[in-house]
């Protein structure tokens, strides 16, 4: 689909049609509009663009449920998963707080409440714009890995090791934890530097074109093929090639990319001569991999061609004080675009970002810093303030001897009603006992499978173990379970 020149693109979801037509005719005088009324039809929208959209602008009650925000939920994944650059800003009439919260959580950078004036929702969109290509143009500061975590010290040293072999790379780590950036520090710190990086987005690719877009084709293999052209892997030559999300690569596609990691050969569609590619394959997947082949979908032995080598990207929440050298690298970095001074935290407020799960990771917590630096530049800010900005209710609370709660206010209130009626209660001693049950539990569950057990805990593998070293008495032996 042809696109205007000299204007950002900008997506509009919504099912009433006097709001899309009306931001409609405001915006296309600053963008170029495309609307949608449903996530099927912003899926069939994006297959006929030559490249994604830099700006969304979408309501969370679409079709089939309209008065519920699931649909929206699911857009905003998609949208990240399709194109992780673009921004989203939620403009909904289901404007509850918990709703907002959880769309800035799973990458929303604002949330607007309808109704709203479109002079407004503009300004936003150009600011939003703004914040994009600063990040894009690569002065956020995060072209390496922020942390001194020995995590994060691992992830340096994996990247060290494995930058300049020839063989596959898969990156396993949930969404927003910054697979792509490992990826290209891998690609950066390898002898094919100098060559492109290319990036690949295997769940952006409507099935039917994964298979052209991967190996090319030639003239009338297909409607619409009126000329010739490269693949992926033509165009990755002597460079390296990231394919993200690969667990959604179709399966009667990965015998074929199985073929080209087995010998670097491949065939245009439409052609029977054989080419050959030395690309550098390094992949990427938020999925449990183990899982998918089980379940048939995806095949055993291409999981362990690309598995070579396996870096395990660990979660925001597992990396402590590494939350608190991130805060800072991006509020200032934010401040400077800005053109403002940055915002501080009070020892509370700091306490609180330090024990945030931060379910959406990396990606989550740049966004909330965007937000703090418009709403308090050079204002220090305190926990209530804070706490406005996080999605408490999506951090499952595990606190020993109490029910599960979903928010911190719920868990509070239950923790008083449990002290004022328990004498000699000693935290350390209760957290240990049901850390340690669990700990226990998920490695009977999974038979002493540490990687499984860990996935179980929602943590890392290298957490998970160092836990369980805490445990064992001097004297015991101190083995690390496969």
């Amino acid at each position: 689909m042809e696109k205007p020149q000299g204007k950002p693109d900008l997506l509009i979801v919504d099912d009433d049609p006097l709001i899309s037509d009306t931001l409609n005719f405001v915006l296309s005088r600053d963008f170029s509009v495309y609307v949608a009324e449903s996530r099927a039809q912003v899926k069939s929208l994006l297959r006929q663009l030559d490249q994604p959209p830099q700006l969304a602008l979408i309501d969370l009650g679409l079709p089939p449920t309209p008065h519920r925000p699931d649909e929206g939920f699911k857009l905003i994944n998609e949208l990240i998963a399709y194109s992780p650059s673009i921004k989203i800003l939620v403009l909904s009439g289901q404007n509850e707080e918990t709703n907002a919260r959880h769309a800035r959580t799973l990458g929303a950078i604002e949330f607007i409440a309808k109704p709203c004036e479109p002079e407004k929702i503009k300004a936003l969109l150009l600011g939003s714009l703004q914040i994009r290509d600063a990040e894009i143009r690569g002065q956020a500061g995060d072209g390496g890995l922020i942390g001194k975590s020995l995590l994060i010290e691992k992830l340096r040293q994996q990247i060290g090791q494995y930058a300049n072999a020839p063989f596959p790379v898969l990156i396993e780590g949930e969404s927003g934890s910054g697979k792509e950036l490992i990826a290209a520090a891998l690609h950066r710190q390898s002898q094919r530097a100098a060559k492109p990086f290319l990036a690949l987005n295997c769940a952006a690719i409507s099935p039917n074109l994964v298979e052209p877009t991967l190996f090319g084709y030639s003239k009338g293999s297909f409607t619409g093929a009126t000329t010739s052209r490269a693949g992926y892997f033509e165009d990755a030559q002597d460079s390296t090639l990231f394919l993200d999300e690969i667990g959604e690569l179709p399966l009667e596609l990965q015998a074929k990319l199985l073929r080209v990691l087995e010998n670097g050969e491949f065939q245009r569609v439409g052609e029977t001569q054989n080419r050959v590619s030395n690309a550098r394959v390094v992949a990427a997947t938020n999925r449990d991999m183990r899982q998918e082949i089980r379940s048939g979908h995806f095949r055993a032995d291409l999981y362990h061609r690309l598995s070579v080598f396996t870096i395990d990207v660990p979660p925001l929440r597992d990396l402590g004080e590494d939350k608190r050298l991130l805060l800072d690298q991006f509020r200032d970095f934010y401040a400077r675009q800005a053109s403002g001074a940055p915002f501080e935290l009070d020892a509370k407020a700091m306490q609180l970002w330090l024990d945030y799960g931060f379910p959406g990771n990396v990606r989550e917590l740049r966004n909330i810093v965007i937000r703090l630096t418009t709403k308090y530049a050079g204002q220090q800010v305190n926990s209530e303030q804070l706490e406005a900005e996080l999605d408490m209710e999506s951090v499952q609370l595990n606190v020993p001897g109490l029910p599960l709660g979903h928010d911190f206010k719920s868990v509070l209130e239950a923790a008083k009603k449990h002290l004022q009626n328990q004498k000699g209660f000693n935290l350390d001693l209760t957290l240990q006992q049901w850390e340690k049950g669990y700990v226990e539990a998920a490695l009977s569950i999974t038979q002493g499978n540490l990687s499984q057990a860990a996935k179980l805990l929602g943590i890392h593998r290298t957490t998970l173990y160092s836990r369980m070293q805490s445990y064992v008495a001097p004297g015991e032996a101190q083995g690390v379970p496969e």
